[in-house]
This record gives C-alpha cells, structure tokens and sequence, in this order.
C-alpha cells in the first residue's frame, strides 16, 4: 500500500512536463515556451528535493510532504486559472513553484525501506521500487493525454495538483510516514554530501541521467535518420520494458555479495549494450537492442539507492536518496541539451555521447571503491 501511494503521489513528475507542452500550445504560447517551462519544472524538482529530504531527516515524512503536495496542489491550479500564455513570467513562477514543493515521496520511501524490511530483504525492496518506478512514466503521459482529449490541458495540470495531493495524503496515511522519528544526526551543514563515498556515487548518477537524457535525442536523430517517426517512442519504450523485466528478475535473485561490488557489475552491463547503437543498425535490431540495457537500469537505481543508504552519515537518509534523485534529473537534462547540439551530427555521435556517459559512471564507481 505505501509503495502503491507513493507512486499515485509521484505521478505529477511524469504528468506535468507534457501537460505544459500542450497547456501552452492550446493557450497559443507556443512550444518553446511550453518546452523551457517543462525544463523549468524539472530542474526546480531536482533542487527542491535535497532541501525537502533535509526537513523530512528532521522531522518526519508525513508532515514535510503534505505541505508540499499542499504547495504545490496550490500552484498547478493557479497556473490553470492564469492561463499560460496571457502571463508567462507570473506562469513561470508558478511552476517553478511546483517543482520546488514535489513531495519527496520517492527518497522519503526509499530512506524508509532499511527501517521497514529485513537486511536479506533489502535489495529485493529497493529493486521492487525502482521497477515500479516505471509505471508512473507509462501511466503518467498516457494520463495527460486522455484528459487533454477529454477536457483539456487546463484539466490536465489540475489533475497534477490532485493527484500529488492524494497521493501524499494516502503515505501520510500509513503508520511508517507518521511514526518513524528521525535517526539521531550530527549538525553540519553539508549533510550527507560530506561523505566522499556518497559524493562518488552522486557523480556517477549524475552520468547515468546524463546516458538516459541523450538516448532519447538519439531516439528522435534516429528515427529522423530512417524516416520512421514511431522510433523515438519505441526506442525509450523498449528500455523501459528492459528496465521492467530487469528490476522483476532482480528482486527474485539471491545477492550474496556487497552492494558496492553488484554496483560495479551492473554498472559495467548497462553501459556495454550502447555500443551497439554506434553502427547505427536498422529500426527493428535498434528496438531490440535498447532492451539490453535496459535490462540493467531497475538494478543500477535499486543498488544505488541502497549503497547511498548505506554512505549516507547517521540521519541522513532521506537527504541522501534526494540527492541520488536530483543528480539523476539534472543528468538527464544536461545529457538531452548536450545531445541536442551533436544531434546534427547524426545519431552515431549521440550513441557517442550516451556510451561516454554511462561508461564514465561505470569508471567512476571502478575507480573508487
């Protein structure tokens, strides 16, 4: 049921990017202004998330989110009333506002699973998590455009609102979120950044968004390159469907070894498959290919999380795994704008990019044990 909530509370993550698109479009704003309020979204999520992950280590979980999903309940329903092309700056700071109060469902849960299950259970949980964590980006933009078929995109955003406010308000619910007090924690003002372990695989992460952010540029170069426009969706579809079987068998095996070790590993398997995508092969063996590895990316995020965990100081869990969840969309973002200008160059030297990335995550792990 917590994981259930949780994923209910994090579908505005998925939702809000392409409601803007098409909220601005229908408001005759245009797509590029609709595109920096969607980049505007999700790098003001990626920095609010350490400072909520802060507060949820100094309290507690339940009443750190619900007024942030209020926060931000408040702010996608203004941005529906305002309308985005009349007032673009006031729009801009309200959805900078949303972004910087997304709820921390996803690190608060993940800082709660070492408290909730059994050691021998752990890489199973956080495994389960990150697998599931797919689900809120297939249902989320399929969401968006039911609703933008039905109402409009003005009921989309709204929808945003409600649903990261009944989602928060279902964790807050559940005993874990209300009833577990913080771990006893040092002040200092770094937090869990002064552990150099952590800051390593903060870096590393930081690459995987990066392999992510650039593979769906290559997708759109490729699919432009053959001419078959349903490659740029079947592409990052297919990793995701690798990520699912992944995270599935993941969970079901037995790991005898340390996290930092199976990181290591997995790291080495998800970056090799992208090798592949530089001889540009044809349509059909690229879909095929991008499940490799995605194979292994519910086991990279599920390791991760809980090697930071296991990194992160006394009482700071929850910031560490915020952390872990901001770098990886700062990634992504700073993959997608560095794809965007070789994308002229054509797909092989995006595939380029998004080999380099996830191999340098896998060399950073490497080199630091």
């Amino acid at each position: 049921m917590l994981l259930t909530a949780t994923l209910v509370g994090r579908l505005p993550t998925a939702m809000a990017p392409l409601a803007l698109l098409l909220a601005a479009r229908a408001d005759h704003a245009g797509t590029a202004l609709g595109a920096l309020l969607a980049a505007l979204y999700a790098l003001c999520g990626a920095a609010g998330q350490p400072l909520l992950g802060r507060a949820v280590d100094r309290r507690r979980l339940a009443s750190v989110a619900l007024v942030a999903a209020a926060v931000a309940g408040i702010a996608f329903t203004a941005l529906s009333v305002v309308g985005i092309g009349r007032y673009p700056i006031l729009s801009g700071a309200l959805v900078a506002l949303a972004g910087l109060a997304t709820p921390p469902l996803e690190a608060g849960l993940r800082a709660m699973w070492p408290r909730l299950v059994a050691p021998q259970d752990q890489q199973a949980a956080f495994a389960l998590d990150a697998t599931a964590q797919e689900i809120v980006y297939v249902v989320g933009p399929a969401l968006v455009t039911v609703l933008c078929q039905l109402a409009s995109p003005n009921a989309a955003l709204i929808a945003c609102g409600a649903l990261g406010l009944t989602g928060t308000a279902l964790v807050a619910s559940r005993r874990p979120a209300r009833v577990l007090s913080p771990a006893r924690r040092t002040a200092h003002w770094l937090g869990p950044l002064r552990s150099p372990g952590l800051l390593v695989l903060l870096g590393a992460a930081t690459l995987l968004g990066a392999s992510l952010g650039s593979f769906n540029v290559y997708a759109l170069t490729a699919a432009d390159r053959h001419g078959t426009g349903w490659l740029a969706g079947a592409l990052p579809a297919s990793l995701s469907f690798g990520s699912l079987i992944g995270g599935i068998v993941w969970a079901r095996l037995a790991h005898s070894a340390p996290a930092d070790q199976l990181l290591r590993s997995v790291s080495v398997r998800f970056a090799a498959p992208f090798a592949l995508f530089l001889l540009t092969p044809e349509p059909a063996l690229a879909v095929a290919a991008a499940v490799l590895p995605g194979l292994f990316l519910a086991p990279w995020l599920a390791t991760a999380f809980q090697q930071g965990d296991r990194l992160a100081p006394q009482g700071t869990a929850t910031e560490a795994a915020a952390w872990l969840v901001a770098v990886i969309g700062l990634g992504g973002a700073v993959g997608t704008a560095l794809a965007g200008q070789l994308s002229a160059s054509g797909p092989g030297t995006v595939a380029a990019l998004t080999l380099t990335s996830a191999a340098a995550a896998a060399l950073a792990l490497a080199l630091r044990r």
